[in-house]
């Protein structure tokens, strides 16, 4: 029977609501997901992966990619909506700068090692017969230190340009980015915690926190506030519509913009529409505050919608692994993906343990997002400061400011032999350079001192 209207974008929403509701489940249910502290969003993932894969479901790879890419350029706009501050909260931590500026250096020190990392072993491989696509292995720091969503939307415009099965070459280097983030991270807090690398009174995980789900009795925090009348109209239609406006003024800046460039440069721009739309909902934040209308954009309800859509983009990217295509480069993409995991643990330990204050709290903080994301992180970081009595919750957020420069250069740049014709040699050299950069910053700023632990 023919349907009176589309339902194919539906359908698939509907199969990623189920796997994320079904990774809610499994984490409540199965202790080894809960031992690891897995979130929903990826078990619920990897669930959709293997009923894809045996053929249980069958949704369309392109429809799971649109709806993550899109997914994904939501979630920055929702960034850009956020107030920073909620009434009543502190202006600063205790603390200072410090923890934020080592953190954002040391993601400055991570992604340019991994992209070089994956260029050296694009080249080895070439010598020795394996030809790869030129920006392959600079797919590595995107999945390790950017997250699925960069890595299928840059990874996508590439396919645009010659790169075959770019987006899931991508997001497979995500996925095994995650697996280093919870296998290696989880026992890494752990043995910290086991040693007394923490500081004082740190009280273990509540059962709430480990099983993903709040019991009855629990008094939980208030999802966001009113700030539209209900008889007018519905606060969280607002907040969306915000988004709305935001995502169109981005959509007409990236089609006027392509049109001016290249063919090939136009179309990788569109990988660049998160970024392009954080500006602008930046920028209508701003514009709203100075008009005194700063207080209709509520950061509670912008959080949550956040949240929302980062966790139905990881289910909608894992499912959208493609197995065959991972066989086909197993070789390439895990010789690089074991480099890249061991030298970025041996980094953050390295530095870690030279850290001032806080050591553990801020290694697990920044070892999940260099591994992972920024909830990635912050997961870890619940391990070592359960109630975050630390101010290192609060760094992780200011964090983004400062290394904004370090992965918003390091984006471009692993564009380089595409937008400006660089070798990977001498994208490479370059790459060394911001690496260097990061570290004479982290000495200067005395943010290397003496070990901890």
């Amino acid at each position: 029977m023919e349907t009176p209207f589309a339902f194919d974008s539906m359908l698939v929403f509907a199969w990623i609501s189920f796997f994320l509701l079904a990774g809610i489940y499994l984490r409540a249910r199965v202790a080894l997901i809960q031992r690891f502290l897995f979130p929903s969003c990826l078990v619920g993932g990897f669930a959709g992966l293997v009923a894809m894969q045996t053929g249980l479901v069958a949704v369309d790879i392109s429809s799971l990619e649109e709806f993550g890419y899109h997914l994904f350029n939501i979630s920055f706009i929702s960034v850009g909506l956020t107030r920073n501050e909620e009434a009543g909260a502190p202006s600063r931590p205790h603390g200072g700068m410090k923890g934020p500026l080592w953190m954002a250096l040391v993601q400055g020190l991570t992604f340019p090692m991994q992209a070089v990392v994956g260029g050296l072993f694009v080249l080895l491989l070439g010598a020795l017969g394996m030809e790869l696509f030129i920006t392959f292995g600079f797919l590595a720091p995107l999945g390790f230190n950017e997250g699925p969503g960069q890595a299928l939307s840059i990874g996508k415009a590439w396919e645009a340009v010659g790169f075959a099965n770019g987006a899931t070459i991508g997001l497979t280097f995500a996925a095994i980015g995650y697996f280093f983030s919870f296998f290696v991270g989880v026992p890494l807090v752990n043995y910290g915690l086991r040693k007394g690398w923490a500081g004082p009174e740190q009280k273990k995980l509540t059962r709430d926190c480990i099983t993903g789900v709040f019991s009855s009795n629990v008094e939980c925090e208030s999802a966001g506030r009113l700030t539209i009348h209900s008889g007018n109209a519905e606060t969280l239609a607002f907040q969306a519509a915000l988004i709305g406006v935001v995502y169109g003024v981005t959509y007409i800046i990236i089609k006027t913009a392509g049109s001016l460039l290249p063919q090939d440069a136009a179309t990788i721009l569109w990988g660049f529409f998160f970024f392009v739309g954080l500006g602008v909902a930046l920028g209508l934040k701003k514009t709203m505050g100075m008009a005194g209308l700063g207080h209709l954009t509520d950061p509670g309800i912008q959080r949550r919608i956040t949240g929302w859509s980062v966790d139905l983009l990881i289910v909608a990217t894992v499912m959208a692994i493609q197995l065959t295509v991972v066989w086909e480069y197993i070789l390439p993409i895990g010789a690089i993906s074991l480099t890249i995991g061991c030298l970025t643990t041996f980094l953050v330990i390295w530095f870690g343990r030279r850290v001032p204050g806080f050591p553990l709290e801020r290694m697990a903080a920044i070892f999940g997002t260099v591994t992972g994301t920024v909830s990635c992180g912050l997961l870890l970081l619940r391990i070592a400061d359960p109630e975050f009595r630390t101010p290192v919750a609060y760094e992780i957020a200011v964090m983004n400011a400062f290394a904004l420069p370090f992965v918003g250069g390091g984006t471009v740049l692993i564009n380089a032999p595409l937008w400006w014709g660089w070798s990977v040699g001498l994208t490479i050299l370059v790459l060394i350079g911001v690496m260097g950069i990061s570290f004479i910053l982290l000495k200067a700023l005395g943010l290397v001192g003496q070990k901890n632990f």
